[in-house]
């Protein structure tokens, strides 16, 4: 609350107003102004008080206040608070609850906030905040409009009990209810502990910075007690734990201001609500958008054993090149993201040579489905850039699980109705074919390069099964085995391994050279401009394998 509060606001006086009226210059004498009750100077004076003592405690930890992390987050002047002093005694000098709900706008569009002020004893959670947060989210889902919350507390609070735990659940029972309906961001700015987590668990987008963030379920003086190891709070849940090798985080930002400009990235590309479209933006092609689509002609090496960076690819084809990295760190040998093309949001799936040859695994596997999930709901067209070998094989990946996570990519697939555009830049193989945006599993629109390749096996692991007793028969009768294998790999490349019979079949539909690759996607993308859901059946939803 500002000074604002305290004092009657001036205005000029009208044209027609008596010479004695009060203006600007000349305030309304004392006796004819509206008085001030003593409880609301009262309050203003604790809300002053109270970011004061934010400020001292959190600068020195070098993290931002609550109402500072909301400046950031918000545009200017944009912030209407809703329920200052809830949780709060203004007599006993109690300025409100450990956290901050309210609405405000994100590039001129609303959103709901509740942020966790960790100078309030610690930003634990009881009963006052739990209200708040569960208000605030009934009135977002009721608004349509995205959800932020941004995470720094110490959890659950001890003095209140089952109490406080009670407030969890609620607030677990609306994110589920407003999952898939409208966007759910939560920025982990401070620790996050104990059941705490599972509520940015099952939010869309888990942002965390490399200092002072923390997530786990039990901290490390537990994990000591219980199994006697030893590890830092780092180690055990820190930013870049979580974004490299659990996959719980989609970014780890550099610092809060970093965290927080990339939640406003992601609220650029998507919807309100799953009732609305993305927004479009105004997109002119230039003579450099031809020039950069012609370097694709050159990005992808002929040797499909050679690596590449995929990312080149896709700058290639999305407006300025410019594309918002997902779980960057986690699962490398596959990528998603958001971009735009012709001014339309969309969400890329890629596979990365560069990466394990671009192959399928367990985490991979996870993280696209996860990511077409999600464009899926908020009505985001999926753009599929294959180049991949198949699922990656081992008795690692069997006993991690590789048959029932990676049916987590047909599920998504085979259930998204979005419109979904493929393009096979060099290589699909297996499984892996199938999974990633074929036309059987649901695509609308399939391009293969020309020099792309399309098999159940690659060349020369299909020749070594096929042909085995042919080469062991040359191997024991003293002939050139390399020259017959290299004769039969040519052979099966031309007949089987070939895009053709792909497009023979009508499995795709265009064969278009790598420059024409933007300009296809976009024609595709205006064709599916006007594609909208339809309900096959009458179930309440699908067993997804988890």
């Amino acid at each position: 609350m500002s000074d604002d509060i305290l004092t009657r606001a001036s205005v000029p006086a009208p044209a027609n107003a008596p010479a004695n009226a009060p203006s600007a210059d000349r305030p309304a004498p004392a006796s004819s102004r509206q008085p001030v009750r003593a409880a609301v100077a009262r309050a203003a004076e604790l809300a002053r008080d109270a970011e004061e003592r934010a400020r001292k405690r959190q600068h020195v930890k070098g993290k931002r206040t609550a109402r500072e992390r909301l400046d950031l987050l918000l545009d200017t002047g944009s912030f209407e608070e809703v329920g200052r002093f809830a949780g709060g005694d203004i007599a006993a000098g109690t300025p409100g609850a450990a956290v901050i709900t309210g609405f405000g706008e994100v590039w001129g569009r609303k959103v709901a906030v509740y942020a966790q002020d960790f100078s309030v004893r610690g930003g634990t959670l009881g009963r006052a905040e739990g209200e708040k947060i569960c208000r605030l989210m009934d009135r977002a889902i009721e608004l349509k409009v995205p959800i932020v919350a941004l995470i720094d507390s110490g959890g659950a609070r001890i003095q209140e009990g089952v109490a406080a735990l009670t407030e969890y659940g609620h607030i677990f029972r609306r994110t589920c209810r407003a999952s898939g309906f409208v966007p759910q961001i939560s920025l982990i700015l401070g620790p996050c502990a104990g059941g705490a987590v599972y509520c940015p668990a099952l939010t869309d987008v888990i942002v965390m910075t490399r200092e002072n963030s923390n997530m786990f379920v039990t901290g490390p003086d537990v994990v000591k007690a219980a199994t006697g190891e030893t590890v830092s709070m780092e180690d055990l849940g820190g930013g870049r734990v979580h974004n490299a090798v659990s996959g719980v985080a989609h970014y780890l930002g550099e610092d809060e201001a970093d965290a927080i400009d990339y939640a406003r990235t992601l609220l650029a590309y998507l919807p309100s609500s799953a009732d609305e479209m993305p927004p479009r933006y105004a997109y002119a092609a230039t003579r450099a958008d031809r020039d950069t689509a012609a370097r694709l002609a050159s990005v992808v090496p002929d040797n499909d054993r050679q690596p590449y960076d995929v990312l080149e690819v896709i700058r290639c084809i999305v407006d300025y090149g410019e594309f918002v990295q997902v779980q960057e760190l986690f699962a490398g040998s596959a990528v998603v993201g958001f971009a735009c093309v012709d001014g339309r949001p969309i969400g890329v799936v890629a596979n990365q040579p560069n990466v394990n040859a671009g192959i399928l695994d367990v985490d991979s596997s996870e993280k696209v489905a996860r990511f077409v999930r999600l464009c899926d709901a908020f009505n985001l067209p999926v753009v599929t850039l294959v180049d991949t070998p198949g699922y990656k094989p081992g008795a690692a990946q069997e006993h991690a699980g590789i048959i029932r996570r990676g049916a987590k990519v047909i599920y998504a697939y085979g259930n998204a109705q979005v419109p979904l555009v493929t393009v096979i830049l060099r290589k699909a193989f297996g499984g892996a074919y199938i999974v990633m945006g074929s036309k059987a599993i649901g695509a609308d629109v399939n391009y293969a390069w020309p020099t792309s390749q399309i098999a159940v096996l690659g060349a020369e692991g299909a020749v070594n099964i096929i042909h085995r007793k042919d080469l062991q028969k040359a191997r024991e009768t003293g002939r050139d085995v390399d020259a017959l294998r290299a004769r039969l790999v040519a052979d099966y490349q031309a007949s089987t391994v070939n895009a053709n019979l792909s497009l023979e079949t009508g499995q795709i539909d265009a064969m278009i050279d790598p420059e024409q690759t933007r300009g296809a996607i976009a024609d595709a993308l205006r064709l599916l401009e006007r594609k909208r859901r339809v309900r096959h059946t009458t179930k309440h939803h699908g067993n997804q394998p988890l």
